[in-house]
Parts: C-alpha cells; structure tokens; sequence
C-alpha cells in the first residue's frame, strides 16, 4: 500500500471513480499530444453515499462524428449520450469531459448529456448531397445502452432511422438493455446491415461490480449475446480491456462463454490509460486492490515503453514486450480452440436509401 492510502477517498457506492477532481489539462502547462482526441472529435465496504444522475439536455448542430484516426476500422459514429452511467473505471473516453469543464471521474458518470435531437439530426445528415454510405458505428466513446437509455430511447430511434434506410450499423456495448432492440437489429442482420460487439471484461460479479458497477452483470451480457445470436445478428464478444493481476486470468474462460453462448469471432486489447484515466485508475487499484497497485502499473508500464500509457497510433494497440506477448498468444489460442475468427463478416452499404423528406428539428 502507498502511503498515499491513508487519505484516499471513500468509494461512491454504485459509481467506479472516487472522486470528481477536475482536469488541469487545458492549462497551457498541461497540454501534450494523445491520438485517443481524434477518436471522438453487492455493497462493498468503505462505500460512501450513493449520487444522484444528472441529465442535460444538449442540442448538437450535428450528430455524425467523423473520425480520422487511421488505425480504427471505421469513420463515423453517433454518440447519443456524452459521459457514461456505467462508471468503466478504465474508460478511455472519461477525459472528453474536460471539455465541458467537468470531472472526468465522478462527473463522467453522474453529469450527462442526452441528444433527444439525434434522430432528426441524422436523417437530415443522410439526406445530403454526396453522402457516402460506411457502416455507422455506436458505442466507440459511450454505451449507447447505458442506464439512461431506459428514460430517452435515443439509440433506439438513432436505429429506427438507420434500419429505415437500410444503413449499416455496427454497435459495441456492455449492457445486456440491446435485446430491446432484437426487433430492429435482427430484420437488418438479415440484410446484413448490423452487428454486435459484447464487451465481456471479467466473468465474476464482484470485480465487474467494482470495475463497472452499473453495467450489466456478466452474465446478463453472456445471456444478451445468445439471444442476439438466436435473432440472426452476427455478434462478437471483446475481451477488454485486460487488466495485468486483475483480469488477466479470466482470458480462456471468458472467450468460452462467449462460443458456447454462440459468438463466432472475438476481440482484446489491454487496458489503456490516456490523460485523466491514469490517476483516477490508480486511486480505484489504491482503494480496492491495495496489496497489487504497484505491481499493476509496473506491468502496464513494461507494455507501454515505461509510462501509464501509449498515445500514438498504431503503437496505442500494440503493447510491447514479454507479457503483452504472452497475452496474445493465449487469446490466439483460445480463440483457435472454440473456432472464433474463422470467417470474416462485411456489412453490406449497397442498399442504403438516402431520405427522401426533410423534417424540421423545430
């Protein structure tokens, strides 16, 4: 334990971060160059009070975001909600709140903002001169089907406007509320305009409850892909991210439960810390894994060229080294033992029917 222990903060019941300290980041002093900026254009003890979630309504001139980083696989998303309820303590997108002049700890997941104007703002979108149909993705920065999304439906109707004109769609999400939308996703999997990718960090409640409390549990999520798999939608299971003495174990187990719920392809990558999410991931390893915080990093350091994290391109994905080695080749291998990523599955863009009305956001 760090001698830093003594005055850590107390755990927020239902929440990942302890505190909502705000980013310094936009000072002059505090800027650095981090390619994670393009991406986005049961009761534990020591537990403080639970926080309230609040929602602000946020009217966006847009919705699609374009993304120019040349190492994912795709160039636009729609994000209906900014910050996340789920509370991921290793959430890469925690420091786009700074950019509100919030915390990119608790106000990440107590202080959100809903866009109730996406659907008409992506109708609009699709309807302009030149559009060229890619598959849309949602859920790269927030779950799109986190908590929230039980009051606002805004992914829900994001995907009615998609499916209406058969736009692919690509979602990735750790909440087992997507069934809700078998009625749309599965007669666009037949078309093959949609697919699905769980996330699946860790098969044990209680880490997931203190690693992402208000996800859903495993193995709701477990449950949520066979369902998708039953409805006719190509679904993929992410082993992500992994945790080195935290999660690390769990690599074999858990690309198993995602082939025996019928997940044909799987996806990994270790955990990244850019900016904000570094201190706020080590005060989480301080609170509740006191005997391993230092081993912790020390292993993310010897995969990350010394540091907490690696921002370039490319790089950001590849971790180096012995240990980063052996990840891969354990999740290579358990990937090749339940046959995951035999076949390679491309959404169709042929069929996309650009809209033909225009309706006022007003």
């Amino acid at each position: 334990m760090s001698d830093s222990a003594s005055i850590l903060p107390p755990a927020v019941k239902g929440r990942g971060a302890a505190s909502a300290r705000p980013s310094a980041r936009f000072d002059d002093r505090g800027r650095e160059d981090d390619g994670d900026w393009l991406d986005a254009s049961a009761a534990i003890d020591g537990e403080g009070p639970p926080l309230r979630t609040e929602v602000t309504i946020e009217k966006p001139k847009t919705i699609i975001t374009r993304n120019r980083s040349p190492d994912l696989p795709f160039d636009r998303s729609i994000n209906a909600y900014r910050g996340c309820e789920h509370g991921c303590i290793y959430c890469f997108a925690r420091p786009t709140h700074a950019y509100q002049n919030l915390s990119p700890g608790l106000d990440f997941e107590t202080r959100l903002f809903a866009k109730p104007d996406a659907p008409a703002l992506l109708r609009r979108e699709l309807a302009k001169r030149g559009y060229q149909c890619t598959p849309m993705a949602m859920g790269t920065n927030t779950d799109p089907y986190q908590p929230i999304e039980e009051r606002y439906r805004i992914t829900r109707a994001v995907i009615e406007v998609l499916a209406e004109h058969d736009h692919p769609l690509v979602i990735t999400t750790k909440s087992a509320r997507i069934v809700r939308d078998i009625d749309l996703l599965g007669p666009m999997a037949a078309k093959r305009l949609a697919a699905v990718m769980m996330s699946v960090t860790t098969l044990d409640p209680v880490l997931a409850r203190r690693m992402e409390p208000r996800a859903s549990a495993p193995r709701q999520r477990v449950a949520a892909i066979a369902a998708l798999v039953r409805a006719g939608v190509p679904t993929s299971i992410s082993v992500s991210p992994i945790v080195p003495a935290i999660n690390d174990h769990e690599i074999e187990a858990i690309v198993a439960a995602g082939a025996e719920a019928g997940a044909r392809a799987a996806f990994s990558i270790v955990v990244r810390l850019p900016h904000e999410v570094a201190p706020l991931f080590r005060e989480w390893l301080e609170i509740h894994y006191p005997d391993r915080a230092a081993k912790v990093m020390a292993m993310i350091a010897a995969m990350r060229g010394g540091r907490d994290n690696e921002p370039n391109f490319f790089d950001r994905f590849r971790p180096q080294g012995a240990y980063a080695a052996a990840l891969r080749a354990r999740f290579k291998l358990a990937c090749r033992r339940h046959g995951m990523n035999a076949e390679r599955f491309e959404l169709r863009t042929d069929l996309f029917r650009v809209p033909t009305d225009q309706f006022s956001l007003f």
